[in-house]
């Protein structure tokens, strides 16, 4: 989605080979400051089978209990290394998935909505475990044909759910907003989502929202990750009659297709071809 070397070869031919163009990020916070590792390789650097996929130094594998990830990457802006290992545990795999445009060109789903994670990276000297959830994003079209924002949240429930709201708003039509409960076995079940409240801008001005009850205005607690188009945070907020803590996303989609950002993004996104 955020490649500028992918949108520049399809800008030149009409077409691109995804493959070509593949990454691993990886953005690590916490009191030692953050990392962050988002290094693009070419289809020659690319290995994948049916439960591995090598890119470059790092390895991602199913050994049929954990999503495991080898990593080994350097950082940018400031070239030190990030190496280590995570498992993620699935409580549950969910089959899960929905069209986030009317015609479910782009599609969303998660897919181990209750999880946990086991994370010992030894550049930096790091190690914990906690809550996880991961999902899966698709599309078959450029994401700035279908959106122009959208705001996503996750919240960890008092029973070991995951409560998640996609509020979509797109280039044509009304806004679309999907609210679903994930339960540890993978199940699902809609709710409906409350108002939407706001949130302060980001520093780069970007508008974003929360779905809270009313009388429950959401608390910004963090702003984790801050561009100029893409901003991440953690937030307190009111849920299906709960106070909750949030992972919550917003992406301005036509700013990441401006040739400004497009020119930044190198800068945080090298390439090895």
């Amino acid at each position: 989605m955020f490649s500028p070397y992918y949108a520049w070869a399809r800008g030149q031919s009409g077409v691109a080979d995804p493959e070509n163009f593949c990454a691993l990020n990886v953005a690590l916070y916490g009191p030692r400051g953050q990392r962050w590792a988002m290094t693009e390789r070419g289809k020659r650097w690319v290995q994948r089978e049916t439960r591995d996929f090598h890119l470059g130094p790092s390895h991602v594998h199913w050994d049929g209990q954990a999503l495991v990830l080898d990593i080994d990457e350097v950082c940018v802006p400031l070239p030190r290394r990030l190496r280590g290992r995570v498992r993620l545990m699935p409580s549950g795999l969910c089959r899960f998935t929905t069209g986030l445009d009317a015609a479910a060109r782009h599609r969303w789903g998660p897919i181990a909505p209750c999880a946990r994670v086991e994370v010992d990276l030894c550049q930096p000297g790091v190690r914990w475990s906690g809550p996880a959830y991961m999902d899966s994003n698709e599309g078959d079209e450029p994401v700035d044909r279908a959106f122009r924002t959208w705001d996503w949240s996750r919240s960890a429930m008092a029973d070991g759910s995951t409560s998640v709201v996609y509020d979509v708003r797109p280039v044509d039509g009304p806004a679309r907003v999907i609210a679903k409960r994930f339960a540890p076995d993978g199940s699902s079940a809609a709710f409906m989502a409350p108002p939407r409240q706001p949130l302060p801008a980001s520093a780069w001005r970007i508008e974003r929202g929360m779905h809270s009850t009313p009388g429950h205005p959401p608390q910004l607690l963090r702003t984790l990750e801050d561009t100029p188009f893409y901003v991440r945070s953690t937030l307190r907020g009111h849920l299906q009659g709960e106070t909750v803590t949030a992972v919550h996303e917003t992406l301005d989609v036509p700013r990441v297709v401006s040739w400004p950002v497009r020119l930044m993004l190198p800068w945080r996104m090298p390439r090895r071809s």
